[in-house]
């Protein structure tokens, strides 16, 4: 569906993020987590709700372990047009947005 929305290569990061978020979400709170996606032809909002509180924060240096873990918030910031952390009762809802146009 993305294929054919925004500019090149907002397909790549779309999918990069989400998979950030809903990795984040099942690693870090072992509840599973729900993923909801907005495409219009202006913008991309993806949420992913998780049922654990507490807000997440990103982390100044990648985990030293196998430096795999502790950049998915850093993804976000960078590669995200806008992006925030709202409390959903018992849980959380991280969302990113990115801008563009449908290139049909």
């Amino acid at each position: 569906m993305l294929r054919h929305w925004g500019e090149a290569g907002a397909c790549d990061v779309a999918e990069l993020l989400a998979t950030e978020l809903v990795t984040n979400a099942l690693i870090h709170t072992d509840h599973g987590a729900e993923v909801t996606a907005t495409v219009a032809p202006d913008a991309l909002r993806v949420e992913v709700r998780d049922h654990v509180a507490g807000l997440p924060g990103p982390s100044h240096a990648p985990y030293a372990d196998d430096g795999t873990h502790g950049r998915g918030l850093v993804l976000l910031q960078a590669l995200a047009d806008s992006w925030g952390v709202r409390p959903d009762g018992a849980g959380k809802v991280v969302w990113f947005e990115l801008n563009g146009k449908a290139t049909a």
